[in-house]
């Protein structure tokens, strides 16, 4: 899946073209540009924006400042409201409006790819018409409240309304608290979330396990009222999927959650403990987490970029990022590439902006992004068996704990990848898991650096196939039988 920013992707696209640019008019050539090797292209952002959100921002010091590190010339205009801040969900004008949308479904179907879009199910804009046409959907304070703590609750149009926030941290100025726990508000989202289901062909829900009963009851007490006999999310998505089969519900989640939002219905999940590893942690926390059971991996997003992290070109090492992104591409369950992570981007745009400053592209990176997702395009890292490798040290060799190796196999096609998760060379003994290497001589070509070697399949079946890396290497190996 890949992530685009819609409307910093429209500006940089009408500032390359010399005229405006929206999702109706997006030229071919575009289009072609971001379907090599994706399913599905996630346009972040595209609903109406609210002009109550962007005032509150526009009043936010710490923002403000937000906006002008990560773009110098910054003027008030740029900023265009958050995507998180909805104010209705039909498609801001600007970008095409609903017309706009369904031109730019069909050039992705036209190309075998699905759209994604956003649902915000924990808050809405102060403007959202459920402020005023449906109050009881939302945490309502006092008086009192707002004296007491006016950062997270909100007068509107004379009533008090808790501002949307995450338990482990202050409220968000700019959005109104839904309460999962209202009894009309399932319904309301199912209404609307039948229309997006129209439009699009799935769903990344935001911080979906805020909507968990136990979270929720944690987060608000009393103020939500009883806890429902059953969980919204398993209400609102059988709904959805028996009225619109097929579609997807990806569930942005953090906390250890995961597994529970995939018995709730979720087709996919983030993946955040494998980021968190792969960016702090060593090679053995890495492999201990994908020795989890492959039926709950096949349903994780994994990813080393997207809008709400900072930009892997700017977070690992040149050699680390290439590391780290095979590793993505060959694991099993969604990946999830961002817009400019291929070309180097080193800037985390806010999600606010409209327009963003221009950068050098890392042509040597741009190759291997592209080379790999080539690669990894064909069926067997799709449609073929996954496995985790075991590997073999020998005595007073403890440099094979840095390195990590899976397989996979379709019918003949066969692949091994091996990565040294350190900054120290690595040496181990890797068990490939085929059961059919005897009595034949194996060709392994690295699919990235086009090196051959030839091994004896027998020596490899039993005393697995010695691997060396340096810090930071890979191997993406396929196995050719020779005889």
């Amino acid at each position: 899946m890949y992530e685009i920013n819609t409307w910093a992707w429209l500006s940089d696209l009408s500032r390359k073209y010399g005229k405006y640019i929206n999702l109706s008019s997006v030229p071919s050539s575009e289009w072609d540009s971001i379907a090599y090797g994706f399913d599905a292209a996630w346009l972040m952002g595209v609903w109406e924006r609210s002009p109550a959100g962007i005032a509150i921002a526009n009043q936010n010091p710490g923002l403000l400042e937000d906006f002008r590190q990560a773009l110098p010339d910054f003027r008030l205009d740029d900023n265009v409201g958050s995507p998180y801040c909805v104010r209705r969900y039909v498609v801001d004008q600007h970008l095409g409006g609903p017309e706009g949308l369904a031109v730019a479904r069909s050039a992705l179907s036209q190309r075998g790819m699905n759209l994604v879009l956003d649902w915000v199910p924990n808050h809405v804009a102060p403007d959202h018409p459920w402020v005023s046409e449906c109050p009881e959907h939302f945490i309502q304070g006092s008086r009192d409240d707002i004296e007491k703590d006016p950062s997270s609750f909100m007068d509107v149009g004379g009533m008090v309304f808790a501002r949307g926030r995450d338990p482990y941290f202050p409220a968000w100025p700019d959005v109104l608290q839904l309460n999962a726990f209202a009894p009309g508000l399932r319904q309301a989202a199912i209404e609307t979330l039948s229309n997006i289901a129209q439009q699009c062909d799935g769903v990344r829900c935001d911080m979906a396990m805020l909507f968990l009963n136990p979270i929720f009851e944690r987060t608000w007490g009393g103020r939500a009222g009883p806890r429902p006999a059953t969980e919204y999310w398993t209400n609102v998505i059988s709904t959805i999927t028996e009225m619109h089969p097929g579609f997807l519900f990806i569930a942005e989640a953090y906390w250890d959650l995961e597994w529970e939002l995939q018995q709730k219905g979720f087709d996919f999940c983030y993946d955040k403990r494998l980021y968190d590893r792969l960016e702090h942690s060593d090679a053995e926390n890495i492999r201990l987490h994908l020795c989890a059971d492959l039926a709950y991996q096949n349903k994780l997003l994994r990813f080393i970029e997207n809008h709400d992290e900072p930009r892997a070109a700017a977070t690992f090492s040149a050699a680390k990022l290439r590391t780290v992104e095979l590793a993505i591409a060959t694991l099993p369950g969604i990946k999830l590439f961002h817009e400019g992570q291929f070309e180097g981007r080193k800037i985390r745009l806010p999600v606010f902006l409209s327009r963003r400053p221009e950068e050098p592209v890392d042509e040597d990176l741009q190759q291997f992004s592209r080379k790999l997702m080539e690669i990894t395009n064909r069926p067997v890292f799709r449609e073929g068996e996954w496995s985790l490798c075991e590997r073999i040290a020998w005595q007073d060799n403890v440099s094979f704990k840095n390195l990590v190796a899976w397989n996979w196999v379709k019918d003949e096609e066969r692949y091994l990848v091996a990565v040294n998760f350190s900054d120290w060379p690595a040496q181990a003994q890797v068990l490939v898991s085929w059961t059919d290497l005897r009595d034949r001589t194996w060709q392994l070509m690295d699919a990235l650096s086009g090196t051959t070697y030839e091994r004896d399949g027998s020596a490899m079946s039993s005393l697995g196939l010695y691997v060396e890396l340096g810090p930071w290497a890979y191997h993406l190996l396929q196995f050719v039988r020779m005889k």
